[in-house]
């Protein structure tokens, strides 16, 4: 029985040491991690005062583009400006957990053009400006927030040192202030210190837990979409889907159409055809056999119909290829030199590949009509969920979405989509015209590409 009572205790005192184990290794877990955020705040003033560097900067090339001097400078300093806050946005989410979406225009394809249209295109940008905005108020605001948790520790353990220290201190801090307690004996120093000791712990416990996540929302406010982003947004999806809504009617009345006035009248002349071939078979073959010929032409010629009908609907190469390919063989049908260049890791949505498709035949419909160009190239891209397609040619320029050149038709094929086209053409040329929709590849159509 002793040796059962022993066995237990021993038992009892292993259980008590791994949970005191466990605690302390869950303390060190928690010191770790607040430790972790209290640099992070520090690291996050560093970028603050980064950033009333970059303001003096932007400030001085703002100025020197009175003179003509800063505008080759401009696009550069923005740029720096537009970094920054992608690096504010990345770390408010990894950091803080905040998610903030920019929302900045897609920069067009092909020739970069002047250095001025390019300060004039980024300038023209609301984002721009926030970020700008962003520069200006977060050196001073940034800093009160992601170094409060530091400050507070620094200053708890001066507090704590104070008890120590006091009696060693110059004769001129005989009366100093620690937060709101007037230090000036050894009762008020230890009173210093206890209060010390809560500024610590409040500065690894709780404020780090606290100040964290609120700058992530400053960052929100101040670089996220605004609310009338949002009501634009709304706006624009409700008038996207009516026209999608009308596009489709259009397009079903046209494909109605097409077999109605096509197909539809060649098939009938065929039935009729071999009706009559089929009364004149017993008495006169030579009849029966032109019949049949004409029945024969009238069948081709309805395949071939339904072929073009079908094809205007979506490609046969289109599903067969993918949308490169699709847009390679496009090409070698138009009378002018065309390179495409680019690829898609996989295989996109089919409606997404037949809106991106029809989209580029609509470009180089108007890029041979109107540009008189020589060449034009188009480039195909997939990355970061999204595709990007960019037609360039070196024709005479004056495209405009406005003056019934098509590009109005693309604009409402692609906001079916949610998709933004954006077309840089000025007199003389050259005309970049660049679209984009946001989307996910399939993944069968990704693993077969793969495997292909």
């Amino acid at each position: 029985m002793l040796r059962t009572q022993r066995n237990g205790g021993k038992r009892e005192v292993r259980q008590d040491m791994s949970a005191r184990t466990g605690e302390i290794e869950k303390t060190g877990r928690n010191l770790g991690g607040s430790a972790a955020m209290i640099l992070r705040g520090v690291a996050l003033t560093g970028l603050a005062l980064y950033e009333g560097l970059l303001l003096l900067w932007v400030s001085l090339v703002l100025c020197l583009c009175f003179v003509g001097i800063g505008i080759p400078l401009l696009p550069g300093a923005l740029n720096a400006v537009r970094k920054d806050a992608r690096t504010q946005r990345r770390l408010a989410g990894e950091w803080s957990g905040v998610r903030v979406e920019a929302s900045y225009l897609p920069e067009p394809a092909g020739a970069p053009g002047p250095v001025w249209k390019r300060a004039h295109r980024m300038l023209g940008d609301s984002a721009t400006w926030r970020d700008l905005l962003w520069t200006l108020v977060n050196p001073l605001v940034g800093p009160l927030l992601a170094l409060l948790p530091a400050a507070a520790v620094l200053g708890g353990i001066w507090g704590l040192s104070l008890p120590f220290v006091w009696d060693s201190l110059p004769e001129s801090w005989n009366s100093i202030w620690f937060t709101f307690i007037p230090v000036d004996s050894q009762s008020t120093a230890i009173l210093a210190a206890a209060l010390g000791l809560v500024e610590v712990a409040a500065g690894l416990a709780l404020l780090p837990r606290l100040m964290l996540p609120l700058h992530g929302r400053w960052v929100r406010l101040m670089l996220g979409s605004t609310r009338a982003a949002l009501s634009n947004r709304v706006e624009h999806l409700a008038s996207t889907r009516s026209d999608a809504m009308d596009m489709n009617a259009t397009e079903l009345r046209r494909i109605e159409r097409d077999l109605h006035d096509g197909a539809q009248v060649r098939l009938v002349a065929l039935g009729m055809t071999l009706s009559a071939a089929e009364s004149l078979i017993e008495r006169n073959p030579e009849a029966v056999r032109a019949l049949l010929a004409e029945a024969k032409e009238n069948s081709t010629k309805a395949l071939n119909e339904l072929r073009d009908l079908v094809h205007g609907v979506h490609p046969p190469v289109l599903a067969d290829r993918g949308l490169v390919d699709a847009v390679r063989t496009l090409t070698l049908e138009l009378p002018m030199r065309i390179h495409v260049t680019g690829s898609v890791p996989g295989r996109l949505p089919a409606p997404v590949e037949s809106a991106a498709y029809f989209a580029v035949a609509e470009l180089l419909s108007n890029v041979t009509k109107h540009a008189r160009a020589s060449e034009a190239t188009v480039d195909i891209r997939y990355s970061d969920r999204s595709l990007r397609v960019a037609v360039h040619d070196d024709g005479v320029g004056g495209a405009d979405t406005r003056n019934g050149s098509g590009l109005a038709g693309v604009e409402r094929r692609l906001a079916a989509f949610d998709g933004l086209l954006v077309v840089t053409s000025p007199l003389g040329g050259p005309t970049s015209a660049a679209f984009e929709i946001a989307c996910e590849l399939t993944r069968d159509s990704a693993a077969d590409a793969a495997a292909n």
